[in-house]
């Protein structure tokens, strides 16, 4: 026993070297300075006040309180800045911009190019669907088969047309939920998920996973319910994780999709609603959203000279200009900002930095949901499995040093 520990020092030790730069590097991304101002801006740590009954909760139950607003602003010092967040010497960006706070970021270096109030909080509208999209191609094959009940096909529309009792894949109703963002596919999706509120607890603890600290979602679909939130940065990480899961990709970048006929209804045509596709040069895709309370969101990418950029508009409105046309020109700004190797005011944060540990999820869910909060393309040990790895080698390595004092004791 005693030569199994000799031969293991040099290897413990070695892990031990490897294991502490790891950990620290696991907390470090996405820290700026020590802030010196909380983030969201003061007023913004929930949404405006809902415009008509649709966050009424139902009979015995409350209003969430606000999430826990992080000691650090998450993806850099200036993300916690309110207004205009630019690069020094910057231009302002093109007028005619109605989004009440918007996000520009660099798809691959994950650097955030410009902003406007980045972290105030807002309602997502359709755009949640891509939180839930992540949730389903972390849990579910492409080719496996959903079944539609009357619930899922009687949803509140926009709605694709999916038929109760019909078959269809999982890849022909992930192109009806992010092509024409289908609420009658995203309640399927909930429904074959395990039901509405496990899929969503599956789904904010994905974005807690992902470091989305402003997000919780109310719905699987997006219509507005009871302490809905989210953030112009939110919405960037979550599409920028979104755009690395292939299935997710190539869907938001399909002009038209048909899926087949089923349960004795004709094929469905879908048509993509983000009008960008095939209009502006470099388009990889996006999804657009709207209720009465978040009003107009919107997020799209294009590829132009080597650069993916990406572009997030929240609570915006179609005069003076269309959206898509507002988002088109904020990703003109973007590009010209590459162009000037403009330095960036943040970077987009694959580490949470929440102050306080939300609420555990219902027992009845943390197990499902537990599948959700671990991406397949993560670390699998994870920065807790790190730590737990340290505190194991740290007993062995003690207990080899006292074996080694009592041998020379005797």
């Amino acid at each position: 026993m005693r030569r199994v520990f000799s031969r293991s020092l040099p290897v413990l030790v070695a892990m031990l070297v490897v294991v502490g730069p790891v950990s620290q590097q696991a907390h470090a991304v996405g820290r700026g300075p020590a802030a010196t101002q909380a983030q969201p801006c003061q007023g913004q740590a929930a949404p405006p006040a809902p415009v008509d009954t649709s966050e009424k909760p139902a009979p015995g139950q409350t209003v969430p309180p606000p999430l826990p607003v992080p000691v650090e602003p998450v993806g850099g010092l200036r993300m916690g800045g309110c207004g205009m967040v630019l690069p020094d010497g910057a231009l302002n960006p093109p007028d005619g911009n109605t989004a009440a706070s918007w996000v520009v970021q660099d798809l691959d270096t994950g650097d955030v190019i410009a902003a406007k109030d980045p972290h105030a909080r807002e309602r997502p509208a359709s755009l949640i669907k891509t939180l839930l999209a992540l949730v389903v191609v972390s849990e579910m094959k492409p080719d496996q088969i959903v079944v539609p009940t009357k619930e899922d096909a009687e949803q509140e529309c926009t709605c694709v047309g999916i038929t109760a009792g019909a078959s269809y894949t999982v890849d022909q109703l992930l192109h009806g939920l992010l092509m024409h963002s289908g609420n009658d596919v995203a309640h399927a999706f909930a429904t074959a998920l395990g039901g509405v509120d496990i899929t969503t607890t599956k789904m904010n603890l994905l974005a807690k996973r992902i470091g989305a600290t402003d997000t919780r979602a109310a719905t699987p679909s997006g219509l507005d319910g009871p302490g809905m939130s989210t953030s112009a940065y939110d919405l960037s990480l979550i599409f920028h994780y979104a755009m690395k899961q292939q299935e997710i990709a190539q869907a938001v970048a399909t002009k038209s999709y048909t899926i087949p006929p089923a349960g004795g209804k004709p094929a469905i045509p879908v048509y993509n609603d983000n009008k960008l596709l095939g209009v502006y040069p470099g388009f990889l895709g996006g999804k657009t959203g709207f209720t009465d309370d978040a009003r107009h969101t919107y997020v799209g990418a294009a590829q132009r000279d080597g650069h993916r950029l990406a572009v997030v508009m929240m609570r915006a409105e179609q005069r003076p200009t269309k959206v898509v046309d507002q988002a088109g020109k904020l990703l003109d700004y973007g590009f010209a900002l590459e162009d000037d190797h403009a330095a960036p005011v943040g970077r987009i944060a694959y580490e949470a930095l929440v102050a306080t540990a939300p609420p555990a999820p219902p027992a009845n869910v943390a197990a499902g949901a537990a599948s959700a909060a671990a991406p397949a393309k993560d670390d699998p040990f994870g920065t807790t499995g790190w730590i737990l790895t340290l505190v194991v080698a740290l007993i062995i390595i003690g207990g080899f040093v006292i074996g080694h004092q009592r041998k020379k004791q005797a």
